[in-house]
């Protein structure tokens, strides 16, 4: 089964930190990540630039919209995923937990699937 581990992080939180402790921040990620892909329960990984770089697109009533961030709303934004492959829902929140992100944002598990379930 695949599942999702998508990692919700406030936006201001990254500029709080040192050069420093970001590389130490990105260092303990990479190695869960290589953990995981050497157990054969990682299909991807990748991290995502700050929102400000982002992009929202919207078509409503047959008209597209773009919007560029920073996205003053958003308390919150995904700073990157992995993509599992795990046997259960329980072993993919054992491995969310193991996440060292997990000690500084939200790690959401999700099931995937088609979008009608």
């Amino acid at each position: 089964m695949s599942y999702m581990l998508l990692i919700h992080e406030d936006p201001a939180q990254r500029g709080t930190r040192t050069r420093e402790e970001g590389e130490a921040v990105f260092g303990r990620m990479t190695e869960f990540a290589r953990r995981l892909k050497s157990q054969d329960k990682l299909l991807a990984v990748e991290s995502l630039v700050s929102q400000q770089k982002g992009s929202r697109v919207q078509v409503r009533g047959g008209k597209a919209q773009v919007l560029d961030g920073p996205f003053a709303e958003a308390k919150e934004m995904v700073g990157g995923f992995f993509l599992l492959d795990v046997k259960t829902r329980e072993e993919a929140l054992a491995i969310a937990r193991e996440c060292p992100a997990a000690e500084w944002a939200t790690v959401e598990v999700r099931e995937t699937g088609p979008c009608f379930l």
